[in-house]
């Protein structure tokens, strides 16, 4: 069963429910009072009976003419009886003796008595006279009490089939247009493949349910998308990566097979040889921090990273690499919160990314001093690293991202291209931003930034 069809069964009964208890009390409450009523109607025969038989020589002929006309309207099935002391009937013949000796003796004993016998309503009163004193007994059937009854229970009947039924199609039309957006968010994911993981789904405006479940399908989606493209990017790029080195090595070493050699040939082909060597080291490197990059991507555990913290655990990691003491950590702005120093981000993965950033810039001006910027406030955490380096060409400005670049002025110096794409991701993954400024022959400038939502 669909949730709306759900939805709208538990609403229908449930409201049903509540109908119908509420329609029972009031039955209940009308039943009562009707009988209660005619309870009181019964016990003022018994005492207009008592005035008409055992009052009739001490009343005027007037007010028992009136006494009469009050009795000759007889109720439906009505039946009264006046037993004296001995439980004989007086004044109203019974042969059959109606009532029996043990409910004469109730009355007497209670002085009134009224109950119920199946359809018939029985009230006894017991009562002194001068000339002795009597139980009377008036049992009758409310027939008008019944047919007001049966017409209520009609009534609500009918009432409450059409509340029921009206309360199934509103709560439908509303389980309808509540989950319509649920319906809408179906729909937008059924149309994203593999192929297309690029697509989100809309989150809407609100900040309900739905739109926080569209985002964090947004979020997966994120991180799938990323995670595809690394392994694409890997089984893309890894072949052709590593076929170019290994192909200059062949060559030049079927080159040196195929003719003899003197030592200053000799010398320079086992040169181009550790060159390319070196180039194939660079490269597998490359693409195994890649291949950990990638996996630690899909799998990371995120916790809350003080980044001032990963900062100083950074400057402590190069204190130990060539040109110790050249990283200068610059603090421009600290918040007075110390929790807004922190990201929800793996530690690990940060890590890689800054220290990318920072063996680019020592690598690429020539181990000359680097300068950290760190500024962090309620809303911003920023981190710039400045280096005074070879710089970027501006046609390569935008291009140095991509997996295996290398911009124009960098083939002197040894890399594969696949630092600043993984660093991109990982910076990416946490909801962060990175850009770069530069200058060619002058240096350059990246920046870390992430916004905080607190």
């Amino acid at each position: 069963m669909k949730i709306k069809d759900r939805l709208s069964l538990y609403f229908t009964l449930i409201g049903s429910g509540i109908l119908l208890g509420v329609m029972v009390s009031l039955y209940i409450s009308v039943y009562t009072i009707v009988h209660n009523d005619f309870y009181t109607h019964l016990n003022d025969r018994a005492n207009i009976a008592a005035q008409l038989y055992l009052k009739a020589d001490e009343i005027s002929p007037d007010s028992l003419s009136k006494v009469r006309n009050r009795f000759v309207r007889k109720l439906h099935d009505e039946v009264t009886r006046i037993y004296d002391d001995r439980n004989s009937a007086a004044f109203i013949n019974d042969d059959e003796q109606y009532w029996d000796s043990k409910t004469i003796e109730a009355v007497r004993k209670r002085n009134y008595l009224a109950y119920s016998n199946k359809d018939n309503q029985v009230v006894g009163i017991y009562y002194k006279d001068n000339q002795g004193n009597f139980v009377i007994l008036v049992s009758a059937i409310d027939q008008t009490g019944k047919r007001q009854l049966d017409s209520i229970r009609e009534a609500m009947i009918i009432v409450f089939l059409i509340v029921a039924a009206t309360l199934f199609l509103v709560s439908r039309w509303l389980a309808q247009n509540t989950l319509s957006p649920i319906k809408n968010v179906v729909q937008q994911m059924q149309r994203i493949k593999s192929t297309n993981l690029h697509l989100r789904v809309d989150e809407g405006k609100g900040k309900d349910e739905i739109s926080e479940l569209a985002n964090n399908f947004n979020r997966l989606l994120e991180h799938l998308e990323n995670a595809f493209e690394l392994q694409r990017t890997y089984v893309a790029n890894a072949s052709h990566e590593l076929r170019t080195p290994v192909t200059s090595i062949i060559g030049e070493v079927e080159l040196a097979l195929n003719k003899a050699q003197g030592p200053e040939e000799t010398k320079k082909t086992l040169q181009l040889v550790l060159e390319e060597s070196v180039r194939l080291r660079d490269t597998i490197s490359g693409l195994m921090e890649l291949a950990q990059v990638d996996m630690d991507y899909t799998i990371a555990e995120q916790s809350q990273v003080r980044m001032d913290e990963l900062l100083w655990t950074v400057k402590d990691y190069w204190l130990h690499k060539p040109g110790a003491g050249l990283l200068k950590i610059n603090i421009e702005h600290m918040p007075h919160d110390e929790s807004m120093l922190t990201i929800h981000a793996n530690y690990q993965l940060l890590f890689i990314a800054l220290n990318n950033l920072i063996s680019n810039a020592f690598k690429f001006s020539n181990q000359q001093p680097v300068t950290c910027n760190f500024y962090a406030d309620e809303s911003l955490i920023r981190i710039q690293i400045v280096d005074s380096g070879i710089g970027i060409p501006n046609e390569d400005l935008e291009l140095v991202f991509k997996s295996f670049y290398r911009g124009n002025n960098s083939h002197n110096f040894a890399g594969s291209g696949i630092g600043l794409y993984v660093t991109q991701k990982i910076i990416q993954l946490f909801k962060g931003t990175l850009h770069a400024e530069s200058a060619e022959g002058k240096g350059t400038s990246i920046t870390v930034k992430f916004t905080q939502i607190k």
